[in-house]
């Protein structure tokens, strides 16, 4: 993947007067209080009208239930319940090579390689910044910069519970308000700073082969980001930047084992991930739009590491 950085838009890329609509519709539309409607309704019990609702999504997006533990929709007493489905046993082993990471969630990839210059790669022509995308701390990003990062998008479709992709343990998390744009590749190929502009949560991992973060970014109809140790974090969306250090007082220190839950939405989004210098290389021929299942093999770490 190249490393070449651009902040204006590729003019190459032509879109239709469609896209046009569309993109200027994410401008316009007030997509927090759209996304806070779609979870209360989401969150809703509503018998069979969520049993219909269930069953129209499942159809649409031709999901394949028989890989989640519950298989029917009347198995489900929310929209959500459903959304955040858990998967049937051995659905998705997870790696088991010491030596590698596994993919920590369905998806596929938008970006990855270099940090360079504190920037990544968002789409042919834009990149943005590490240290706003984590936060705006520059103390934050500097255990990651000149390391590599790793961008996978989320279609409806796919299983919305986020894992682990190697031991770690939690040292700090980070939530930062922001936009609700979508986060779809139409989205991430014409809105600027994408991913960095969207409200998120930050986690910050140690591991014995260097730093971890890992951001769960916030979309449209995005009703909730949750993770395991804290459960929901957004909504209430707020203004401000708050941090929690681990271990906290009352708080045991949190660790992970590779392709432990860590957090889930509830509507799809994207995950970005940031390594330490010469901690992992990715696995080869994974790029842009490569298809990604949880706990298949997505990096091996360093000779050395």
């Amino acid at each position: 993947m190249s490393s070449e950085h651009s902040t204006s838009p590729n003019p190459s890329t032509k879109n239709t007067l469609s896209d046009k609509i569309k993109i200027a519709m994410q401008y316009a539309m007030p997509k927090h209080a759209i996304s806070r409607l779609v979870g209360k309704l989401a969150a809703a019990k509503m018998g069979w009208l969520t049993t219909q609702l269930i069953d129209v999504f499942i159809k649409a997006y031709g999901i394949n239930m028989s890989e989640a533990k519950y298989k029917k929709a009347s198995d489900f007493a929310t929209f959500n319940d459903f959304f955040t489905r858990e998967l049937a046993d051995g659905a998705r082993p997870i790696e088991t090579d010491v030596n590698s990471l596994c993919y920590p969630v369905d998806g596929a990839i938008s970006q990855q390689g270099d940090i360079v210059d504190g920037k990544l790669i968002q789409a042919k022509g834009f990149n943005y910044s590490l240290t706003s995308l984590l936060g705006g701390d520059a103390r934050t990003s500097a255990p990651f910069q000149q390391g590599k990062f790793s961008c996978i998008y989320l279609a409806p479709k796919d299983y919305h519970r986020i894992h682990m992709p190697m031991a770690a343990t939690l040292r700090e998390m980070i939530y930062v308000p922001g936009e609700l744009f979508s986060v779809n590749p139409l989205t991430a190929n014409n809105v600027p700073d994408l991913f960095a502009r969207n409200e998120r949560v930050v986690t910050i991992f140690d591991t014995e082969h260097g730093a971890l973060a890992m951001v769960l970014v916030g979309a449209t109809i995005v009703a909730s980001i949750e993770t395991s140790w804290a459960g929901t974090i957004t909504p209430p969306a707020g203004k401000d930047i708050f941090r929690w250090q681990y271990p906290a007082k009352g708080v045991d220190v949190i660790t992970f084992e590779k392709g432990d839950e860590m957090g889930r939405f509830k509507l799809g989004s994207t995950v970005v991930s940031a390594f330490a210098p010469n901690m992992i290389d990715f696995v080869p021929d994974a790029g842009a739009e490569t298809v990604t299942r949880l706990g298949e093999r997505y990096a091996l770490l360093c000779q050395g590491n």
